[in-house]
């Protein structure tokens, strides 16, 4: 090889490694803007604003899967919160995700599955969640949501 071929193979290689290390840091930066979505979800139900827990979804468009059957939408999803889960503190007990994994799909789809537990007196819960998450105009948004839960 000349000394041209490889000062150009080895410029190559360095620009190679440089998008390889912009795309990770890139990849990084997605993942926490992903994972504050969900913190964000969970400090909006622990005080009780469902509509600020609703904000990590898409709305209209999300499609929610739970107890083995389709909520309606967005609307239909906050209603069930507030009716099955509104009003007194107790009655919507502490959520907290954790073990959370993301991995990303696309620049503008991941998959995160996370467990979950919802402290409250009367019916705890603790499951599964698995979530695709879209970029929708610059910003993360849970497209569909399957959880599955068991009741101690």
């Amino acid at each position: 090889m000349n000394r041209r071929a490889v000062a150009v193979a080895l410029a190559l290689a360095a620009s190679a490694g440089s998008a390889s290390a912009a795309t990770i840091s890139n990849e990084e930066a997605e993942k926490a803007a992903i994972l504050k979505v969900i913190a964000d979800m969970e400090a909006a139900w622990n005080r009780g604003d469902f509509e600020g827990y609703m904000a990590g979804f898409q709305n209209p468009g999300v499609v929610f899967v739970s107890k083995g059957r389709f909520q309606d939408g967005w609307q239909g999803t906050l209603d069930h919160y507030v009716r099955d889960y509104g009003g007194a503190p107790e009655k919507r007990g502490r959520l907290h995700f954790f073990d959370i994994k993301v991995e990303m799909l696309a620049p503008d789809a991941a998959q995160l599955i996370s467990r979950y537990q919802l402290d409250r007196p009367q019916a705890p819960q603790d499951g599964i969640n698995t979530r695709l998450m879209r970029k929708v105009n610059g910003r993360w948004v849970i497209a569909l949501n399957h959880v599955s839960s068991k009741e101690p």
